[in-house]
């Protein structure tokens, strides 16, 4: 399989605004986060990906974009920045940027000029339509945050398209003009020495001429847009163009974000021939459960999980490139959704789960404070929350709609809401966790006295540790970078064992995702032969064994003779 930097490399999401406040303004900055690139150096990580920090009104906190070139002044200078990615260069440690292109905020200049007429020479860098039937919308389609898709503007008379928030207008990637525009941006910040993009959403940046209304679920207020805006019909011909004039001239690490993918797809996304990305995010591992929308606190069946994750690594074997993640900042946090947050369990869960995950084929990535541990947060009331897709899913199903009592949804939001994952980094236990002087933009989680880095990292035994041998053990063996992949047990409904396999080496990885003792049949070839223990949770030195503890994992090591 040929090789590449970023198949190799370990990633880590870093959300500024939660990450370290340098300021004592309670928000997270760029100074914060080059105070903490030592803490990154010693865990092992070799790129961050860095959720987005340019200027912007921050309605989704900085997903809308008002203007790409500069940075949130919460944040910091473009010159803090240009600080940032220097200190993170000399620790040889890589910046991928968050590159949100489907849409900018209404507050980006574009937006500002397009708005003003329809002969305006902005006019057309966005969808707009006339309204129907009595200045209806043009169509029932609903946004990703609650409410109608489409947003009425009194200027014209018009209504412009919004996949996500009233404040994210979507652009029209057809015209010619807003696609030199991105990549002129884009350009720029590759000029910088950035070493990659994460880019948003970028399955939607084509949208059918055509949009009829979209069909309307059990249980929902609007119609499905995805068959006209997912996948569209010229998303791959304008990914080409991107990688033509601007990916393909420098030494990037990409990735896109593609809810609703399929294996064809990602093939097509980021196929080793098709130049485009060198990978993307699929959503099908996180999304189950989800069978009538997300709220709900539907438990993860493991038969499924693995099915999915097993579906992912052999069909794109030699074809795509995986990216592996349990955690980001859209999802709850992985130990309390996949694993057991208890204090019994956290611990042992959390590095079987990082175990699982960091032994398959693709490129790790490790969401802030997951490499401690760290657990949703129980908020005890809807005030709490700050998140725009869980205010906006409150409000309609418990006070539009009527379909769920508060306590029903705030029980579903402690399970699922995005806010648990933005709570705080939780760095001591001195006051707010470390990560300010000041009052925090959302609250920390009280456990900070007992899972914080400062103790972790003092800890030999302890998650954040583990991780780091995690990461050491990938760039020492390339069979866990590039072994094929083999479902063992795909029936089990309490194990997850998978074999790897690269020439004369081979791998088991077993993972227990229950609580109770498990009994394992061993296969033979790691049975007969002496194998090496690579990792193991509960501190196993040889692998011979007939069952596993609670949420124990064990990784074996076998290399013929030739």
């Amino acid at each position: 399989m040929e090789r590449a930097w970023w198949k190799e490399a370990v990633v880590y999401q870093i959300y500024p605004r939660s990450f370290m406040d340098s300021n004592g303004d309670g928000i997270g900055d760029l100074k914060g986060i080059t105070s903490r690139l030592d803490y990154l150096k010693e865990l092992g990580v070799d790129v961050i990906w860095l959720s987005p920090v340019y200027q912007s009104p921050n309605d989704d906190n900085g997903y809308d974009i008002s203007d790409y070139q500069n940075i949130l002044e919460e944040f910091g200078t473009m010159e803090d920045f240009d600080e940032m990615l220097a200190a993170a260069h000399e620790y040889g440690i890589r910046i991928v940027m968050d590159l949100v292109v489907n849409h900018t905020s209404d507050e980006h200049k574009w937006f500002v000029e397009s708005r003003k007429g329809i002969n305006n020479p902005y006019r057309d860098y966005y969808i707009w339509r006339n309204g129907k039937d009595g200045n209806e919308p043009p169509n029932n389609w609903g946004s990703c945050f609650s409410g109608s898709a489409w947003e009425y503007d009194n200027a014209t008379d018009m209504y412009y398209l919004h996949l996500f928030s009233p404040k994210q207008p979507d652009l029209n990637w057809d015209n010619e003009k807003v696609r030199e525009s991105i990549f002129s941006m884009m350009d720029w910040w590759c000029r910088k020495g950035i070493d990659g993009f994460r880019m948003d959403v970028i399955s939607m940046i084509s949208k059918t001429k055509e949009m009829p209304n979209g069909k309307v679920a059990d249980g929902r207020l609007y119609g499905d847009f995805s068959p006209y805006c997912v996948h569209g019909p010229n998303v791959h011909r304008y990914l080409k163009e991107m990688n033509e004039k601007v990916l393909s001239r420098y030494n990037l690490m990409t990735v896109g974000e593609t809810a609703g993918v399929t294996v064809e797809e990602a093939k097509r996304y980021a196929g080793k021939d098709e130049h485009e990305l060198n990978m993307v995010f699929q959503f099908e591992h996180v999304d189950i459960g989800n069978i009538n929308g997300k709220w709900n606190k539907n438990p993860v069946p493991l038969v499924e999980l693995k099915r999915i994750m097993s579906k992912w690594q052999t069909e794109l074997e030699g074809k795509a490139w995986n990216s592996l993640y349990f955690s980001n900042h859209d999802q709850p946090r992985a130990v309390s959704r996949f694993g057991n947050d208890s204090e019994e369990h956290r611990d042992r869960s959390a590095k079987m789960l990082a175990t699982c995950l960091h032994m398959m084929q693709g490129t790790p990535y490790i969401y802030q404070g997951e490499e401690l541990g760290m657990t949703n947060r129980q908020f005890e009331d809807i005030s709490q929350f700050r998140d725009i897709e869980s205010l906006n899913a409150y409000h309609d199903l418990v006070e539009v709609m009527h379909s769920m009592d508060k306590e029903e949804m705030l029980s579903c939001l402690q399970y699922k809401s995005r806010d648990n994952a933005r709570t705080p980094m939780q760095w001591d236990d001195s006051m707010n966790a470390g990560f300010t002087t000041g009052k925090p933009w959302i609250g920390v989680n009280p456990n900070y006295k007992k899972i914080n880095a400062k103790e972790q990292v003092a800890n030999p035994s302890s998650v954040f540790h583990y991780y780091k041998k995690l990461i050491a053990l990938r760039k020492k063996y390339p069979i866990i970078v590039y072994g094929l992949y083999e479902l063992l047990l795909p029936d089990d409904p309490n194990l997850y064992v998978y074999r790897r396999a690269l020439d004369i080496e081979q791998m088991l990885v077993i993972c227990n995702f229950t609580k109770e003792l498990q009994a394992v049949t061993m296969p033979e070839v790691f049975e007969k032969n002496g194998c090496e223990v690579l990792i193991s949770n509960y501190g196993r030195d040889n692998g011979k064994i007939q069952e596993l503890y609670p949420y124990e994992a064990l990784v074996l090591y076998y290399k013929s003779e030739v």
